[in-house]
């Protein structure tokens, strides 16, 4: 086919500077194929053939993580150091994709165990919900320094070896969704709560800093803070007594918060349609933190 002639004449040289500019312009801005492969994943629907892994699934929120994002079509590798039969059993009622693995995720060699494992079942990776915590109330005088590295040891260490572990899998595919539980007692300043906290807190500064350097791979990272849930069974615990009294007054919802209200959020931010969300904390926990 004839190219238009150019109604620039040879011998005007701001014109032909111009034309040089658009040129250069026009070369720069023409997108790689991984740019365009990015693009191509934004009008996918739901999460057929996507591999989710979540940790921390075998009871509670991280088992509706599971049977919400099958229910969306993916593959599910459930983790946990527990047993997590009751969630394989769950999910199985929706797809036959499916496997757990039983493991300390504060272990680097069984991090990486792990994760090969998955890849060898599924063949990759393109959703990490991490779901691995500790609760634990303890007055700041009487908290010990085995206690608080334990705290950070249990919630950091193992966000950082897993993630550390899946982000070359999902830039590979240039496709990742990275989605970290948190609690919206980062919000709340909550008492009894210094290692707790603290550990929560980082995981948000984990995900604003990660995202800004994996983006560039289609991969988004985010957190979610969550109140909490029906599902949790509050001990004889002098701050859990005065949740449980004063809990759903303070909340714009005046309902407990249920698993599937936080699955919900988790799979939203797991589809390829929320490619523009990154870096930020969800706060899923009926209003009580409103910030």
């Amino acid at each position: 086919m004839c190219q238009p002639t150019s109604r620039l004449l040879p011998g005007n040289s701001s014109a032909s500077r111009l034309a040089s500019r658009t040129a250069s312009r026009s070369k720069r801005s023409s997108p790689s194929p991984q740019s365009k492969q990015m693009q191509i994943h934004q009008f996918e629907s739901g999460l057929h053939g996507r591999v989710a892994l979540i940790t921390g699934a075998a009871v509670g929120n991280g088992s509706a993580f599971c049977e919400r994002l099958a229910e969306e079509g993916a593959s599910i590798a459930i983790v946990d150091i527990a047993d997590a039969s009751a969630t394989v059993a769950a999910v199985r009622q929706i797809t036959d994709r499916v496997c757990a693995y039983r493991g300390d995720l504060t272990v680097p060699d069984v991090v990486r165990q792990i994760v090969e494992q998955v890849v060898a079942e599924f063949g990759r990776i393109d959703v990490l919900v991490h779901n691995v915590g500790l609760y634990e109330e303890e007055p700041f005088e009487l908290l010990t320094f085995e206690q608080w590295k334990r705290m950070l040891t249990v919630c950091l260490d193992s966000l950082f070896l897993v993630t550390h572990a899946v982000v070359p899998i999902m830039k590979r595919n240039t496709f990742g969704r990275i989605i970290a539980l948190s609690s919206d007692t980062v919000w709340l300043g909550t008492p009894y709560l210094v290692h707790y906290v603290t550990a929560k807190s980082a995981i948000i500064g984990f995900v604003r800093s990660l995202a800004a350097e994996v983006g560039q791979y289609g991969i988004t990272v985010n957190a979610v803070t969550v109140g909490l849930t029906a599902t949790q069974d509050p001990t004889d615990r002098p701050m859990n007594r005065a949740l449980l009294k004063d809990i759903l007054p303070q909340q714009c919802i005046h309902r407990a918060d249920e698993p599937h209200d936080i699955a919900n959020v988790v799979a939203f931010l797991a589809m390829p349609a929320a490619s523009i969300i990154t870096g930020q904390a969800i706060n899923v926990d009926g209003g009580v933190a409103r910030h």
